[in-house]
C-alpha cells in the first residue's frame, strides 16, 4: 500500500493528493532535518524511533474538488489497495481512556504538579475509542470534514510508520515561503451555543484562566522567534471560531531565511498549547503519565514545497486514528492551578465532538 496524504487548506475548495510510490517515506528523528524539504510531513507529539517524523515524497500530485474526493479516479486505486478496509496501524493495549474515572485520576496527578509549582502550565489529553459496526471509506470521512469545517485545515494521511489519521485543525504551526513567514499562538477554548452559532464568537467573554493560558503560548513563541527571525510583528489576541468552538489567537509575522525552518520547528514543537511550561519537563511528564500515548495527535502535519511551493504546517488537533472497526479520537486541554476537573472534562468533550460528528451517521 502506497503512502499518501490528501489535504485541503482553510477556506479553499481544492484538495491536493500526494502519493509516494514503492518504498516507505523517509523516517526522520529531528525537526532540523526538515529544512528545505519537499513533500507532506507528519510528525508525532514525541519523536522517537518507533514514532518518527515521516516525509511523504510527492511522486504523484493531483488536484481534486472538495466533496467529491471519495469518488475520484485519483483515489480509487488507493481504495482498491486496501486503505478503505485495512488500517494496519500500531495500536497500544490501553483501550478504556474515554471514561471520566480514568480522566479524573490523570487530572489529579497533573493538577498536583501545578499546585506544587513544578509547572506553570501543562496539557492533559485523553483518547476516546469509538467502535462502529459498518466501516466507511476514509475518503468519504475526509469529504465530510471538508464540507463541515471550511475554516479548518483538513488532512487524511497514511504511512506504514504512522497508520491512518484524519485531522481537522485550526492551529498554524508554521506557514510561509522565501523569507516571509507566519505562525500563531492559539489557546483558550469556549463552546458556542444557541444564537452564538450564527456568528464568529464575537460575544465571547474570556476568563482570566483562558487569557493567561493564551499569553503563556504567545510569550513562548516570541522567545523562539527572537532566536532565528527578524522584523517580528504580533497582532492580537482576538477571538476566532473553529467548528463549534472559539479560541484566543495572536498572529505573528516575521522574516527568516528558509534554511532555518527546521531549527525553528525544533524550537516551537511542541508548543505550550499542546505541552506545557517548562517545555522539556512537561513533555517528559506527559509521556510518562498520560493514560494513552498520543502518537501523532498534537504533533504537526502539512505540505512543504507542494502546489504553491509554500510551507503549510498545522498542529494535529481534532484528529483521530482509523483502526479498522475502531476510531481513536483525541483531545486535550491546558491546565493551570485554578483549573477545575468538570470544566476541563467538558472542554475535551466539546473538542471530541468535531470528529464524532463525522462518524455519527455510520
Amino acid at each position: 500500500m502506497n503512502s499518501f496524504a490528501l489535504y485541503r487548506l482553510p477556506h479553499s475548495t481544492v484538495c491536493t493528493l500526494v502519493e509516494q510510490v514503492g518504498d516507505e517515506p523517509a523516517a526522520l528523528l529531528s525537526c532540523t532535518e526538515l529544512s528545505e524539504s519537499r513533500g507532506f510531513v507528519m510528525a508525532p507529539f514525541q519523536v522517537d524511533g518507533q514514532q518518527p517524523i515521516v516525509l511523504i515524497r510527492p511522486d504523484h500530485v493531483g488536484m481534486l474538488q472538495q466533496g467529491a474526493c471519495h469518488s475520484s479516479p485519483l483515489v480509487l486505486h488507493l481504495m482498491q489497495d486496501g486503505v478503505a478496509v485495512q488500517q494496519d496501524a500500531q495500536v497500544d493495549s490501553c483501550r478504556q481512556t474515554n471514561d471520566f474515572e480514568r480522566y479524573s485520576l490523570d487530572f489529579a496527578n497533573f493538577h498536583a504538579q501545578l499546585c506544587q509549582g513544578t509547572f506553570r502550565k501543562i496539557v492533559l489529553a485523553r483518547r476516546a475509542v469509538e467502535q462502529v459496526k459498518q466501516k466507511v471509506s476514509p475518503f468519504e470521512l475526509f469529504d465530510r470534514a471538508c464540507l463541515s469545517y471550511p475554516r479548518l485545515f483538513i488532512a487524511l494521511a497514511y504511512t506504514p510508520q504512522s497508520g491512518l489519521w484524519l485531522t481537522a485543525t485550526p492551529e498554524i504551526l508554521l506557514e510561509g515561503n522565501g523569507d516571509k513567514w507566519r505562525t500563531i499562538a492559539l489557546a483558550g477554548t469556549m463552546q458556542l451555543q444557541g444564537d452564538d452559532l450564527q456568528g464568529e464568537g464575537e460575544g465571547a467573554r474570556w476568563s482570566a484562566k483562558n487569557i493567561q493560558e493564551q499569553r503563556f503560548v504567545a510569550t513562548y513563541i516570541t522567545e523562539c522567534l527572537e532566536q532565528l527571525a527578524t522584523h517580528i510583528s504580533e497582532e492580537g489576541p482576538r477571538t476566532v471560531r473553529a467548528a463549534n468552538l472559539v479560541h484566543l489567537r495572536s498572529d505573528f509575522t516575521f522574516s527568516m531565511h528558509p534554511s532555518h525552518v527546521g531549527q525553528l520547528l525544533q524550537l516551537l514543537h511542541p508548543t505550550p498549547a499542546v505541552c506545557g511550561l517548562p517545555k522539556r519537563e512537561a513533555l517528559d511528564f506527559i509521556v510518562r503519565n498520560e493514560s494513552a500515548p498520543r502518537r501523532y495527535y498534537s504533533g504537526f502535519m502539512g505540505p512543504m514545497g507542494i502546489g504553491d511551493a509554500a510551507t503549510h504546517l498545522y498542529v494535529s488537533l481534532r484528529c483521530m486514528q482509523l483502526c479498522g472497526h475502531e476510531y481513536h479520537l483525541y483531545a486535550g486541554g491546558g491546565l493551570l492551578r485554578d483549573s477545575q476537573l468538570e470544566q476541563e472534562w467538558q472542554e475535551t468533550e466539546a473538542k471530541l465532538q468535531t470528529m464524532r460528528q463525522l462518524i455519527s451517521v455510520i
